[in-house]
């Protein structure tokens, strides 16, 4: 090896090592961050550097400035928010990505990087049981997994009244109403303000003390709608797990012409459970979905997955088209016909190692392992603090 080959090796390697010792102490650790925001930015903050300084320096001061400031959300005793564990496969997996520095802005570019979201795709829908011609963009997480899906949706709707809104826009365009429920994801509404829907310009439905959409309010609001309509239901409410009753709300959406779209940031998985797949019994006639891959997939950050099952509504959607960019066969997935960036990592190769290395058999288990233990906490809250709102609705 060469003494550049040489050093490239040994900078990783220090890296590697960090990041083993940092994930060797996370359970003995406090589970919060050490110091705030502003001890943080005291311990970073510094002119602009004029001169550089040996990567091996740089690589151990970033562990030292950093380390204090990290919370420890991969840890056994980590339980804010609703979030994965960055499964040391699929860390190990992105570390190959980082390295690889594979722009997965085509098919051409990144053969492999392609084909094997060509692959996960196909588990993912298997896994899930949907529609099996759905097309999958491998996105950011689920917040763009929903605005990919409302945009497909927002296509597919104003097409239907001859509007075109990926060339004229919304001006002018019909009106869309959107449903949505009371107790709906934050996120999802980002996707409309995104989108020009407007995250005030819906209609709210009414939801039960669980966060489920309630059928005869729905009903009434349906039977409102004029023109155009998209509807949002929801697997897995943020705060008690509940799922909105996807059997009876499809039916009536689709019998007014609606789209549905389906925020499943974690509770499209309970899919994968025979234990708990009759939670979103009825999921699979909606239109569109979103999901999480850093949840119950335990991905790293930055894996989310937009499914739809209008193939060309999502493409026309999203496609990204240049003279210079190669065109895709139709036997080809183009990455960049499915997601709103054109250059991007390679999240296909976590998600394929770690639906290889779980199987179907380890995700479902896992779920079951995870709705106990959450059955666990809330009984031992329930009894804690009497009359307190604490649910395992998904469990």
């Amino acid at each position: 090896m060469t003494n550049r080959e040489n050093e490239i090796a040994a900078l990783f390697h220090r890296a590697a090592e960090a990041a083993a010792r940092f994930r060797a102490d996370i359970g003995t650790r406090a589970q919060r961050p050490e110091i705030d925001y502003a001890e943080a930015l005291r311990r970073f903050d510094a002119p602009t550097p004029e001169t550089g300084m040996a990567a091996d320096a740089v690589l151990d001061e970033l562990i030292e400035r950093a380390t204090p400031g990290l919370g420890a959300m991969t840890g056994p005793r980590f339980f804010g928010w609703v979030i994965g564990n960055s499964h040391p496969v699929g860390v190990a997996a992105d570390t190959l990505v980082a390295a690889w520095g594979q722009n997965v802005g085509n098919h051409t570019a990144s053969p492999s990087a392609s084909a094997a979201e060509t692959v996960s795709a196909r588990w993912l829908l298997d896994l899930f049981d949907l529609p099996r011609t759905c097309s999958v963009g491998f996105v950011t997480g689920a917040t763009i997994a929903n605005f990919v899906g409302l945009a497909a949706a927002r296509d597919a709707v104003l097409r239907r009244l001859a509007w075109d809104v990926e060339t004229k826009g919304l001006y002018g365009a019909p009106p869309i109403t959107v449903l949505i429920g009371q107790d709906a994801h934050i996120t999802v509404f980002s996707g409309l303000q995104f989108l020009g829907l407007g995250r005030e310009r819906v209609v709210r439905v009414a939801t039960d003390r669980q966060g489920r959409l309630v059928p005869s309010a729905f009903e009434a609001a349906l039977a409102r709608a004029d023109g155009p309509t998209i509807a949002i239901l929801q697997a897995g409410q943020i705060s008690t797990g509940a799922f909105d009753p996807f059997a009876a709300l499809v039916p009536m959406a689709k019998s007014r012409g609606a789209w549905v779209h389906v925020d499943g940031a974690f509770g499209l998985w309970a899919r994968v459970s025979p234990n708990h797949a009759h939670l979103a019994a009825g999921i699979e006639a909606s239109d569109s979905w979103a999901t999480d891959g850093h949840k119950w997939l335990q991905t790293p950050y930055d894996i989310g997955y937009a499914i739809v099952r209008d193939t060309e509504a999502h493409r026309r959607a999203m496609t990204i088209a240049a003279s210079y960019l190669p065109t895709a066969s139709d036997d080809e997935r183009d990455p960049s016909h499915l997601v709103p960036e054109l250059s991007r990592r390679a999240r296909g190769f976590p998600t394929w190692a770690l639906l290889k290395h779980f199987g179907r058999r380890g995700i479902a288990d896992m779920i079951v392992q995870h709705c106990r233990l959450a059955q666990l906490f809330a009984a031992r809250l329930g009894t804690a603090s009497p009359g307190s709102r604490f649910s395992t609705t998904l469990c």
